[in-house]
């Protein structure tokens, strides 16, 4: 092996020994604090892929790699960190695939500022830099918190509020296949809805495909017109769900007076992972393709009868 492949190899490895270590401690940091399992922080995703790109620029400031190799270094560092997430700290494939454009970015970007940093004797600035970012990471660890939200989708259905109304509390089993390709690829996806009774307080489940389970129980009963559910039990599921808190549910039927009604599926849900910018739109476009699957599968049964 040449001096220039044990040293790109020695970055890559001692970036993520270090990653990982950083990982660990910062993740029982923010367990800790906020009493959450599952948080993921801003400094996960972005300041600390920022530091394996500078610390394996470090080890191969002596050789002159240009930008067209960085690219296959950086996917070739990402894979590695992804490899020792999926395998020894649980994380699920899914969540791999949605966290890795954003991780390999990042990374990159670290290694362009590693090459200018590292280019000359700059001390003083590399210390600088360090310092700044490991600053970074303390202060969002300490400062983490979840962020709620919530998810609203409207469809219209060619039946009456009392038709719709049928399968809003419970629903049949969807038969066909999901469009969405995330649930085409192994993310759960909803099946059947099943409640011990129509009033408030009753028990309900949500039940998605892979046998997963949400325990539910009904908070609000409006006839023809409103059904509002809390989940009381999470599954223990190692994909989204474990970075990603469900709180309360709801269903509206609105009468549009002409025989048609607009169906309304709210959810309300905590997201434990940062940069909010970047999760919060996939947590947002998973969620709706559930709204979607389950509201036209109420759509179709209510057209039908």
């Amino acid at each position: 092996m040449t001096d220039r492949a044990k040293a790109i190899w020695l970055g890559i490895l001692i970036a993520n020994i270090f990653t990982a270590g950083v990982m660990l401690i910062t993740k029982y940091a923010v367990e800790a604090t906020l009493d959450m399992k599952g948080v993921l922080i801003l400094s996960d995703f972005v300041l600390l892929p920022m530091l394996m790109g500078l610390i394996n620029t470090f080890f191969w400031r002596k050789h002159k790699v240009t930008a067209g190799p960085c690219f296959g270094y950086g996917a070739l560092n990402l894979l590695v960190g992804l490899s020792y997430s999926y395998f020894f700290m649980g994380e699920g494939y899914i969540c791999l695939i949605i966290v890795a454009p954003l991780i390999y970015l990042v990374i990159l970007l670290g290694i362009a500022v590693g090459k200018v940093l590292f280019k000359g004797r700059q001390t003083t600035l590399q210390i600088s830099v360090v310092a700044a970012i490991a600053s970074l990471i303390a202060i969002n660890a300490i400062t983490a918190q979840p962020g709620e939200n919530q998810v609203t989708d409207r469809i219209l259905i060619q039946a009456p509020p009392e038709v719709v109304w049928q399968n809003v509390t419970a629903f049949p089993a969807i038969d066909t296949k999901p469009d969405y390709w995330l649930f085409r690829i192994g993310l759960p996806s909803p099946v059947q809805s099943t409640a011990e009774g129509s009033y408030v307080g009753a028990a309900r489940q949500c039940i998605f495909s892979n046998g997963i389970v949400f325990e539910e129980k009904i908070v609000e009963y409006e006839l023809n017109r409103k059904l509002t559910f809390d989940i009381t039990q999470m599954p223990n599921d190692p994909e989204i769900l474990g970075h990603l808190e469900l709180k309360r549910g709801q269903f509206i039927l609105e009468d549009n007076g002409d025989g048609t009604t607009t169906l309304v599926g709210t959810s309300w849900y905590d997201l434990k992972v940062k940069p909010a910018l970047y999760f919060d739109w996939w947590t947002q476009d998973i969620i709706r393709n559930v709204h979607l699957e389950v509201m036209d599968h109420m759509k179709q049964l209510a057209e039908q009868a």
